[in-house]
C-alpha cells in the first residue's frame, strides 16, 4: 500500500498554521504572483518564509503554486520570482505551463516539480512525458474516473506520484481552463482572476423579444445551469487508496481557517482510522459525515470518479451554500491575567454558548464568561471585525483551538 498524503490548502499564514495543526501532511499556498487564486490573501516572501519554517518544524511540507498559463510578458517576472524562492525553499512547485516549467528547471534544478491539474493530465502518456522531463508528481484532471486513474498508476514508474482532488468546489470547465470570466468581465481565470460566473443566475431571451427572460429550468428565480455541487469523497477513501493515488488534495485556498480546520481534521482521522483498521473506518463513518457537513458547502457529489456526472450533480435553483457554523476566532497566547488572546472574526457575546474545536476531534460547548479589550475594559459583546480581544471561556484552552458558533439558519450567500 502506498503512503497517502493529505494535502490541504492555505490562503494566508494564519490558515497555513491551522492546516498544519489540524492534520495536513502537506500544505499548498500561493505567492503574490503567478498563482490561480489572485483574490486569496496569498503570501508575501516574509510570510512564506515563516510559514515554511512553521510547517517544517511540524514535519509538514509546503508546495507553492505557480500554475498560471503564462503570456510573453510574464516570463521575466517568473524567472525573478523563482530566484526569490531559492531563499525560502518550499518543498515543491506546482506548475502547468511548459514555459514556466522550463524556467523552474533552470533556476531551481533541485526543486521538486508537480504538474497542475490545469495542464489537462488525462492519460498515462502525459504522465510519462512529464516524468521524463523531471516532474515528480502530476495532478489528475478532474474529468478522470477511478478506473482511469488506476490504469495510469499501472503504466507509469512506481516512483512517480499521483495527486487527486478529493474534496471541495468543482469547476464547470475542462480541467479548470475557463473563458467565461474573461468573456463576461475581462478577468482571466487562467491567470488567477476568476469571478466564478458558473455560480451566476442565467435565463434565455429570444432575440425578437428583448427584455423577456425565460428560465432555462422552471423556477421563478431563474436557473444556475453551471453551478456544480461540491466534491466529497470521505465515504470512498478505500477506492481512492486502491487506485494508487499518493496525495489526497483538498480544494479551497480562499476558504476560512474554520473550513480548513474542519476538513483537515475530518480527513486526517478518516485516513488514520482506515490505515489502522478498515472496520474502524466504517464504524466511524457517521462521525466523519457529521463533521464534514459542518463546513460551508453546496451539497455533495462524487464528481467523475464513478461515472459521468448527471443532472443530479448540479444545483439549478440557487447559488447559496449550507453553513452550519460561524467562525469566531483562533485561540492565541495567554495574557498576564490568564485570559486567552484572540483576533475576533465575527460577533459573539458574554453569556453566549459557543464551541471550542480541538485538533484531536473534540468539540466542547462552553459559555463565554468574559470579554476584555486591549485597554482592559470589560465588554458585553465584540461587534468590530478583527478586534483584538482577551477572553475567558471557563475551561483551559490551547493555542490554535478554533472557536465557532452553531447557526439555526444554514443558508449563506
Amino acid at each position: 500500500m502506498r503512503k497517502t498524503e493529505l494535502l490541504v490548502p492555505a490562503g494566508s499564514l494564519e490558515v497555513l498554521k491551522i492546516a498544519v495543526i489540524y492534520g495536513a501532511d502537506a500544505v499548498y499556498i500561493g505567492g503574490e504572483v503567478f498563482g490561480l487564486r489572485a483574490k486569496a490573501k496569498n503570501f508575501s516572501m516574509e510570510d512564506m518564509k515563516e510559514g515554511i519554517e512553521f510547517a517544517h518544524a511540524h514535519n509538514v511540507k509546503v508546495y507553492v503554486t505557480a500554475n498560471i498559463l503564462a503570456h510573453n510578458y510574464d516570463l521575466d517576472g517568473v524567472r525573478e520570482y523563482f530566484n526569490e524562492l531559492k531563499e525560502v525553499r518550499p518543498d515543491a512547485l506546482i506548475i502547468s505551463d511548459p514555459g514556466i516549467f522550463t524556467i523552474a528547471r533552470e533556476v531551481l534544478p533541485d526543486m521538486e516539480i508537480h504538474i497542475s491539474t490545469q495542464a489537462n493530465n488525462t492519460n498515462y502518456g502525459t504522465y510519462n512525458f512529464w516524468y521524463k522531463l523531471g516532474a515528480k508528481r502530476v495532478v489528475t484532471a478532474r474529468e478522470l474516473s477511478l478506473a482511469e486513474i488506476k490504469e495510469i498508476r499501472a503504466n507509469i514508474p512506481d516512483d512517480m506520484e499521483i495527486e487527486t482532488f478529493i474534496h471541495g468546489a468543482m469547476c464547470i470547465s475542462y480541467s479548470g481552463r475557463c473563458l467565461l470570466s474573461n468573456f463576461m468581465v475581462g478577468r482571466d481565470a487562467n491567470r488567477g482572476e476568476c469571478t466564478h460566473p458558473c455560480r451566476w443566475k442565467y435565463s434565455l431571451m429570444e432575440e425578437k423579444r428583448p427584455g423577456e427572460y425565460f428560465p432555462v429550468y422552471e423556477n421563478e428565480r431563474g436557473t444556475y445551469i453551471f453551478n456544480s455541487k461540491d466534491l466529497c469523497m470521505i465515504e470512498h477513501l478505500p477506492d481512492l487508496i486502491e487506485a494508487g493515488i499518493d496525495s489526497f488534495k483538498i480544494e479551497g485556498r480562499m476558504k476560512t481557517a474554520l473550513y480548513v480546520a474542519t476538513v483537515a481534521r475530518t480527513y486526517r482521522k478518516a485516513i488514520d482510522d482506515y490505515m489502522e483498521s478498515p472496520d474502524k473506518y466504517r464504524e466511524n463513518m457517521p462521525w466523519y459525515l457529521d463533521q464534514i457537513s459542518d463546513c460551508t458547502y453546496r451539497q455533495f457529489t462524487t464528481g467523475f470518479f464513478y461515472n459521468k456526472p448527471s443532472e443530479d450533480a448540479q444545483i439549478y435553483t440557487n447559488n447559496t451554500y449550507l453553513k452550519d457554523y460561524t467562525f469566531l476566532g483562533i485561540v492565541g497566547d495567554t495574557d498576564e491575567n490568564g485570559l486567552y488572546c484572540i483576533e475576533q472574526k465575527n460577533k459573539f457575546s458574554v453569556g453566549e454558548r459557543i464551541e471550542v474545536m480541538k485538533p484531536n476531534g473534540d468539540n466542547i460547548e462552553v459559555t463565554v464568561k468574559r470579554i476584555v479589550n486591549d485597554d482592559g475594559e470589560n465588554m458585553e459583546s465584540c461587534p468590530h471585525p478583527l478586534q483584538s480581544l482577551h477572553i475567558d471561556l471557563g475551561i483551559k484552552l490551547e493555542r490554535y483551538d478554533v472557536l465557532r458558533r452553531k447557526e439555526d439558519d444554514k443558508l449563506a450567500e
